[in-house]
């Protein structure tokens, strides 16, 4: 088959695309042969990106099916994770309360939001390794952009993380802790940690796919993060050497919702440091997709 050949049962309009983007070439003859005659690799990287967005229907179909393949037969479905963070909320709230002498009051809000929000993060980072290779049948029959995989990565999880994230106005409500204008800025937060969970889908996917030892040592370093980031200990209990944990980008990302959301300020580093690792992360990954986004659907 070639790769202008539209495939049986495709959207007419992705075959439309494909059949106008993608040369009648065998693929059995290598892309990177094709590169200097085709458009730069950087605007290849760029249409594939923008041509993903667009298809917003497709990814929000796909990341909808992940979650009911991933729960079925299950009648809570993704609400199971919602009770696994509240019981551990609870069981952990009054012990660590007193571990840190700190009132009981003011730390379950900062524990119940800095878990909801660190699951994210970490489900985002270890997800992102499955970015193609969990796709591996769709990118070897079905010529759509690889970018569709990354957005439906984020997409699931930020679905997973909405059911979660009930569990904060129930608590505000239930301590009686007022919430004012400033929590408006946690859905900025959001959509920054959307951009990061894009490029870093994509860029961990890309690894991946190329050495199978990648998501193992991920998944152990975030493991490892989960303990040295602030999410269920305050950052004042660093002292003198709270300036390292506030250059954490992990701390970062969990401040600019979680502070917002229990109406304090976020740390004045936190929105320079996540918006620095948001545009290098992104710069990185957007070359490394240039330059080897025509290999994935060998590497898988």
């Amino acid at each position: 088959m070639r790769f202008g050949t539209p495939v049986s049962g495709l959207d007419r309009r992705t075959s439309r695309y494909y059949t106008r983007a993608m040369p009648d070439t065998a693929p059995s003859e290598p892309i990177d042969r094709l590169l200097p005659l085709a458009p730069g690799r950087a605007r290849l990287a760029r249409r594939d990106l923008a041509e993903g967005l667009r298809r917003s229907w497709m990814w929000w179909a796909l990341a909808l099916q992940d979650i009911r393949l991933r729960y079925r037969g299950s009648a809570l479905g993704p609400l199971w994770l919602t009770i696994s963070t509240l019981v551990m909320v609870v069981a952990m709230g009054f012990i660590y309360a007193r571990l840190f002498q700190t009132d009981t009051r003011s730390y379950m809000p900062y524990l119940t939001v800095g878990l909801i929000v660190w699951q994210l993060i970490s489900t985002l980072i270890t997800d992102g390794c499955q970015t193609f290779t969990a796709s591996e049948a769709v990118i070897q029959q079905v010529p759509i952009p690889f970018s569709i995989h990354a957005y439906r990565v984020v997409c699931r999880n930020f679905i997973i993380f909405a059911h979660s994230l009930v569990l904060v106005p129930i608590g505000l409500a239930a301590l009686r802790i007022p919430v004012g204008w400033r929590a408006i800025e946690a859905v900025a937060g959001g959509a920054v940690i959307a951009i990061n969970g894009v490029w870093i889908a994509i860029l961990l996917g890309m690894f991946s796919a190329r050495f199978r030892d990648i998501p193992p040592i991920v998944a152990s370093f975030v493991q490892v993060a989960f303990f040295v980031t602030p999410v269920f200990w305050p950052i004042e209990a660093l002292g003198e050497y709270r300036g390292i944990a506030e250059y954490n980008p992990l701390f970062a990302a969990i401040d600019v919702i979680r502070a917002p959301l229990l109406g304090q300020a976020t740390a004045a580093t936190s929105w320079p440091v996540l918006l620095a690792a948001t545009v290098v992360g992104c710069a990185v990954s957007f070359a490394l997709f240039a330059r080897f986004r025509s290999r994935i659907a060998y590497w898988v």
